[in-house]
């Protein structure tokens, strides 16, 4: 059984690195508009991410529909919930959404080491996923994730990165806008994670220049989901992929 990681891997390698984040400002008509974007834009993405705010207002059945049909459609499907929790709740929450037919959950290391490591040794031994914050794509990360956390001012996202390298995650989240944090965490990670970058295009994350810094996967929404040409806009960001 092929894991989540050797997954998206070869979906990225095939296809493109992008990942759709499908994260509508409002939910009306949301489960048709996802199955029509699945339907039009799983030529140029490996995955479809989404978020709490857009999953919290569908039912289970309407969450599985969608899912299944990304795997038909040969995609990855990424539950980006942030969790962090306690052991237990954490452990009810991977497996709910597990069974939904989620491959990979984006959790907040904020939960603390051990928590960290649990999930993820549960999530690899059911071949799923666990993708760990680093810092995120908005201006006011600064303000948290580069918070010191020491004496030598070390910032908070160093000691998340230290812990997704040390409990083997499938990856790390660093926004596409921070080019030089993506290649710092791209240098310590020496290969043994993969970097998922969120911010590009309406945010100001420049695709080729994420790639360069040493993201694997770029994570796209409103560029996408905004256009007149969702597909065209789609196709535009794969042909960059590719140069």
């Amino acid at each position: 059984m092929t894991s989540y990681r050797q997954a998206i891997r070869s979906l990225a390698s095939e296809k493109s690195p992008l990942i759709l984040a499908n994260d509508y400002d409002k939910t009306t008509n949301f489960e048709s508009k996802t199955l029509q974007n699945i339907r039009n834009l799983s030529r140029y993405i490996c995955a479809i991410k989404m978020n709490f705010h857009v999953l919290l207002p569908l039912g289970y059945k309407q969450i599985k529909k969608i899912t299944k049909t990304a795997h038909d459609s040969g995609l990855v499907c990424i539950a980006d919930i942030k969790l962090n929790d306690i052991g237990n709740t954490n452990n009810v929450t991977v497996r709910t959404l597990w069974d939904m037919g989620f491959d990979a959950v984006i959790v907040n290391p904020m939960m603390g080491p051990a928590n960290l490591q649990n999930l993820v040794r549960l999530a690899h031994k059911n071949r799923k996923g666990i993708i760990s914050l680093c810092h995120m794509s908005s201006p006011e990360a600064k303000v948290t994730y580069e918070l010191p956390v020491d004496s030598q001012k070390t910032p908070l996202y160093h000691l998340f990165l230290k812990w997704a390298i040390k409990m083997q995650t499938d990856g790390i989240i660093v926004g596409a806008t921070f080019p030089e944090i993506v290649m710092f965490c791209k240098k310590k990670t020496k290969n043994k994670l993969e970097i998922y970058s969120p911010g590009i295009g309406t945010q100001g994350g420049d695709i080729q220049k994420t790639i360069a810094a040493g993201s694997s996967y770029l994570i796209v929404g409103r560029t996408i989901l905004a256009a007149k040409d969702p597909k065209q806009a789609a196709k535009s960001l794969f042909d960059l992929t590719k140069n």
